[in-house]
């Protein structure tokens, strides 16, 4: 049988939720909203399949650009490159700010 080469390949341990995670994600992490140039933690939820960033993304710090319908547009470093990526709010975490 051919090897699959999908988007998902080799990330079987970041998008999987823990035991008590499982199940739908709440609503309020779907009505979120960010300001253009807030700084967000990119935290994939595996259970939302739409506008989900690519796995290697996972973790990263991006900044926030832009909307484009419910998603937003994000600025993030990958390596020496700055990548624009789309992303829903249910990936999305706010930062904290330090006081």
């Amino acid at each position: 049988m051919p090897k699959s080469a999908g988007i998902r390949r080799k990330s079987r341990y970041k998008l999987k939720k823990s035991i008590r995670e499982r199940g739908i994600s709440p609503p309020s992490r779907a009505i979120q909203e960010f300001e253009v140039g807030q700084r967000v933690h990119v935290d994939i939820d595996p259970s939302v399949h739409k506008a989900m960033p690519h796995p290697k993304f996972q973790g990263k710090t991006a900044k926030v650009i832009g909307r484009r319908g419910r998603a937003y547009i994000l600025e993030v470093r990958d390596g020496n490159m700055i990548k624009k990526i789309i992303a829903n709010p249910q990936h999305l975490k706010p930062q904290k700010v330090a006081s």
